[in-house]
Order: structure tokens, then C-alpha cells, then sequence
């Protein structure tokens, strides 16, 4: 009896110790694991944050918009981190500090020019009369273009055949900033009725019609209170 206890003693004495080795292997599998995942560390890498995804930088400049529009992919370098100190670009839209006031134009700044769509007219070929304004200085400058101030004189020698202002309708006026160097045409030609005007003669048909035959006809223009310096003639047949 005493051998077969002795004998069933020890078999439990061996359970018990490879027990306790299956356990003690399993603990330091654990935590070898542990210590090379690091789970901890991923759950705090995927969290996403508010500024994880970069923001595209858009232009301001319209010109630079139009011609080449603005990325949208975030940069692959990894070597580019974004700045966070203030831009020191200066910026594309000027206030109302930095925008200087637009004086008006001076009979220095601008040319003014008549000009007609023909050098000579066939019979019952009516003239179109036009403006040519050029801002012929190195700034901008405003003028009032609007009908109400523009003048179209066909004179044949000392006679004045037609004044637009005679019968003109409902005439307004526009100011408009000319750029330097810019050159404006008139919006639509004046026609000339080849016809003498005369303040009471505006709703008349048979009013008096101008000599042909070649005679000569010249043009002079003004607008906003600058007149052309030269006439444009020309001959109507």
C-alpha cells in the first residue's frame, strides 16, 4: 500500500510542476507579444484627427486661376511638412487703403479721334460715323463717355451740315476708367442720313439733302469735353 501511494504521489507532483511550466510559458508568450505589437500604440495611430488631411492652397490671383488651376492632391514628399507661420506673400486683392483714387482724365491724357467706316460713299450709301478715344498716358484715368456727351459736326467748308446734338433722344451719360494706353471705339456707329439737321426739322422726312457728285465732307468729334484735333474727310457721290 505504502509503495503504491508513494508512486501515486509523485505522478501529481509531476502534473503539478508540468503545469506550472505549461503556465509560466504561456505568461512570458504573452508578454513577448505584448512588447512587440504594442496594440496601445496602434489604437492611438489610427485615431484620425482634425488637421490629418492637407487642405489644397487656392490661388487669389484671378489671372493665375484662369490659367492654371490649383492642385488638389496633397504633396507625396515626405520631407514636406506644412508651414504654420503667417504668409508674407503680399496679397492679390488690394483694400481700400492700398487703392489709390482714379483722377479724372486731362486733355493731356487722351486723343480723340474721328473716324468714318469709308473714304468715299456711293449714291443712297449713308456714313457711319465713329470715336476713337485713346489714353495715351502712363495712368488711369476717368472719363464721362455717354452720349450725352459726345458731338459729331459734318461741316463742307464753313457750312455745318448735321450736328447729332440736334436731334438726339435720350441721351445719359457713363464714366468709365480708361487704362493706360488703352484705346476705346465707339460702342455703335452714328449714322448720317446724308440730310441737314436742324433743331426743327427732326420729324421731317423730306428734310434737305447733301450735294454728291464727289463733294467734299469732313467730320470732327468730341467726347467728354475733348475734341478730335483733326477732321476726317470724306466724298460722297
Amino acid at each position: 500500500m505504502s509503495r503504491r501511494r508513494t508512486r501515486a504521489i509523485y505522478r501529481r507532483r509531476r502534473l503539478a510542476v508540468l503545469s506550472g511550466l505549461i503556465l509560466l510559458i504561456a505568461a512570458l508568450a504573452v508578454g513577448t507579444w505584448l512588447v512587440i505589437a504594442q496594440p496601445w500604440a496602434d489604437a492611438a495611430t489610427i485615431e484620425p484627427t482634425a488637421t490629418s488631411t492637407p487642405t489644397p492652397s487656392v490661388s487669389k490671383n484671378p489671372v493665375l486661376d484662369a490659367a492654371e488651376s490649383p492642385s488638389t492632391e496633397p504633396s507625396t514628399d515626405p520631407g514636406t511638412e506644412p508651414s504654420t507661420e503667417p504668409s508674407t506673400e503680399p496679397s492679390t486683392e488690394p483694400t481700400a487703403e492700398e487703392t489709390p483714387g482714379v483722377a479724372p482724365c486731362q486733355a493731356r491724357d487722351v486723343t480723340v479721334e474721328a473716324i468714318t467706316n469709308a473714304d468715299t460713299y456711293a449714291s443712297g450709301v449713308s456714313p457711319e460715323l465713329s470715336i476713337l478715344l485713346t489714353n495715351t498716358s502712363a495712368a488711369d484715368c476717368t472719363l464721362d463717355v455717354g452720349s450725352s456727351t459726345q458731338i459729331f459736326t459734318v461741316t463742307s467748308g464753313a457750312d455745318v451740315w448735321w450736328d447729332s446734338r440736334h436731334c438726339q433722344a435720350n441721351p445719359s451719360s457713363m464714366v468709365v476708367t480708361l487704362a493706360a494706353g488703352q484705346s476705346v471705339p465707339s460702342a455703335s456707329a452714328v449714322v448720317w442720313d446724308r440730310t441737314r439737321s436742324d433743331v426743327g426739322t427732326c420729324e421731317q422726312e423730306n428734310r434737305p439733302r447733301a450735294p454728291a457728285g464727289g463733294s467734299s465732307y469732313h467730320l470732327a468729334v468730341s467726347i467728354g469735353g475733348f475734341s478730335s484735333t483733326v477732321t476726317r474727310q470724306f466724298l460722297l457721290y
